[in-house]
């Protein structure tokens, strides 16, 4: 069944499948069917033993074919997860192989490390131009004071700016650049240079271009690839592409390239266990090789080599980034609907709300650590 053939939600048969789904949805508040905005309505006679037999990856899946819809995409993954639902919602034979494939291969090395920029962030400028605020943020805004998507990555970027300590005639390294935001704002309102790096030859191009006459020199690179000495590092969004293998190697990278009396800003999605795991729909669909750091990863990696003086978590900010991120989606997709498949749309629309459940869980955070090589003065954090 087609999305282009559905007619509306079929009546489930009483079978074991539907029994187990419903027995493993009790007391969540979900009801297969039912009238809550959050509850999925059926198009496909087979959901239940599909999602039973493949899990998450069968979830989203199935969405994508148009096996089934919800008005409230984000609120049911909130209530999945709150109910327990997320890990126990990845088959054990899935979870046992990629840790065995995380265990004995390097998933991030630097002959994969442009795979997540072909398979995403290649995808096309002109749907994340008109997804994102006019800044190309595509990380978590702040919304202490914010209320619009545009205010809030406004504020997220002066934040940085602020506990970066920037003054005039600074150095600036932004591994993980994307689309120039970070970069454009701080040589344009502090004064500094920069220097951008990125795995994405869309972002690049598009990083370039923002940057033009100003003192910033975007790169398409790995960071295993980098040399020199900078006053200040900053990384937003790129931790995540990482993984639990190239850690140290991360940290001994920034340890080497900055100043003794410089400032190194992590900003990062985190796991709130150090359990290696991903979600296969996500690894598959939209983040290629992605793993969350945990709290106890980042300390570990960077013991001995940098000094950590400060930890900011405002995770559910990121609930209203993704929320805001989906209606701008769905306000403006007709506008290049002609380039893109109807799958791909319902792909980010899934993408956004889950993630954005997530986050409204508490499912997993949104981390800014600042760290130096001692320093002697104090610091202390903006906010």
């Amino acid at each position: 069944m087609t999305i282009e053939q559905r007619i509306g939600p079929i009546s489930l048969p009483d079978n074991r499948t539907r029994r187990m789904l419903t027995a493993l949805l009790e007391g969540s508040g979900v009801t297969l069917n039912g009238v809550a905005p959050w509850d999925p309505q059926i198009y496909h006679p087979d959901f239940c033993s599909r999602i039973l037999r493949q899990g998450s990856l069968g979830l989203g899946e199935s969405y994508m074919d148009g096996w089934w819809e919800c008005e409230s995409l984000d609120e049911l993954a909130c209530r999945l997860l709150r109910h327990g639902l997320g890990e126990r919602a990845r088959p054990t034979t899935d979870r046992i192989m990629y840790r065995l494939q995380a265990g004995l291969l390097n998933l991030q090395s630097k002959a994969r490390a442009y795979m997540v920029g072909e398979a995403h962030y290649d995808l096309g400028n002109d749907l994340f131009e008109r997804m994102l605020d006019p800044t190309m943020c595509y990380s978590c805004g702040y919304w202490k004071e914010a209320t619009t998507l545009h205010e809030a990555q406004l504020a997220k970027l002066e934040l940085a700016c602020r506990k970066l300590e920037l003054r005039p005639g600074m150095h600036v390294l932004d591994i993980g650049c994307g689309w120039g935001s970070f970069a454009e704002y701080a040589a344009r309102h502090h004064d500094v240079s920069v220097t951008g790096i990125t795995i994405s030859r869309e972002q690049a191009e598009l990083a370039r271009q923002r940057c033009t006459g100003l003192p910033v020199d975007i790169r398409l690179m790995d960071y295993r690839e980098l040399d020199g000495r900078f006053d200040r590092i900053v990384s937003i969004g790129m931790f995540e592409h990482v993984g639990h293998r190239n850690y140290a190697t991360y940290f001994h990278t920034v340890e080497k390239l900055l100043a003794d009396t410089g400032l190194f800003l992590l900003h990062t999605i985190g796991s709130n266990s150090s359990e290696i795991t991903v979600d296969p729909w996500i690894d598959r669909y939209i983040f290629p090789n992605g793993v969350l750091p945990s709290a106890r990863q980042i300390a570990d990696a960077s013991e001995g080599l940098l000094l950590l003086e400060d930890w900011h978590n405002f995770g559910p900010d990121y609930d209203k980034t993704l929320m805001a991120w989906r209606n701008n989606f769905d306000a403006r997709w007709h506008e290049i609907a002609d380039r893109y498949s109807k799958r791909i749309e319902r792909m980010f629309r899934y993408y956004l709300s889950v993630c954005a459940g997530a986050f409204r869980a508490r499912d997993i955070q949104l981390w800014q650590v600042v760290f130096s090589r001692g320093r002697s003065e104090r610091y202390d954090a903006p906010r």
